[in-house]
């Protein structure tokens, strides 16, 4: 990727990443200080830098769907905050606009075309903030030796960890060192294998801790007795 293409990228997404972060759990003193670090021409790895930056804040990026819940809230002219749920047919309504198509778009995106509609001849200089509530529409399976196996929705920061307490903890054939992730393969039919030791997380090895993503299923063994 040039450096101009990269510089464009960079100049579009960081307002928005920043703005969001907190809604996924970053920084955005942290995003911000990547984005003006890599900017110094100084830096021998400069091009690389803004390139890593920028999948970075790509990653910020949420993409809503169906069932999702949403605030949107006006801030000015006149406070407004509404709480809405994507529909099956992935719109939502809100005051003065009606129905907006939303799922495939990111929240900065729907935060702006609101803010735009507002001003054409219903507010004047509206400012407008989406954020998301809460995750529905991106869920992960729990199944084997946990209290409650079923279907969960994908919350901050979700964790195989965090999956397995959510479904009440192992039950008492559990075992923790036999946990394993099936995660769908991008593009093909099957599943990659991800093997988790829960004692080494529990042991205070974050990275053990994998996040769990769309789609994943969370498989608890019986131990070996």
């Amino acid at each position: 990727m040039k450096k101009a293409a990269i510089l464009a990228l960079i100049g579009v997404l960081s307002s928005a990443m920043i703005a969001q972060a907190q809604t996924f759990g970053a920084d955005p003193e942290y995003d911000k200080s990547l984005i003006l670090e890599a900017q110094d021409p100084d830096r021998k790895d400069y091009v690389d830098s803004l390139y890593d930056d920028a999948q970075k804040l790509q990653k910020l990026e949420y993409t809503v769907g169906i069932n999702d819940v949403l605030e949107i809230s006006i801030i000015q002219p006149d406070e407004l905050s509404k709480v809405v749920t994507v529909a099956p047919d992935g719109s939502i309504s809100f005051p003065y606009i009606g129905r907006v198509h939303v799922t495939g778009l990111t929240l900065s995106t729907i935060q702006d075309f609101i803010q735009n509609e507002l001003a054409n001849g219903y507010l004047k200089y509206p400012v407008v903030l989406v954020t998301l509530q809460e995750s529905r529409s991106r869920n992960y399976l729990v199944y084997g030796e946990v209290q409650r196996p079923g279907e969960y929705a994908i919350g901050e920061n979700a964790t195989v960890l965090k999956a397995i307490s959510m479904a009440g903890g192992f039950t008492k054939f559990g075992s923790s060192s036999r946990v394993k992730i099936l995660r769908p393969k991008q593009g093909e039919k099957g599943y990659d294998i991800l093997k988790i030791n829960i004692k080494d997380v529990m042991n205070g090895d974050a990275d053990a801790d994998v996040e769990l993503t769309s789609g994943d299923i969370v498989i608890v063994s019986e131990g070996v007795f």
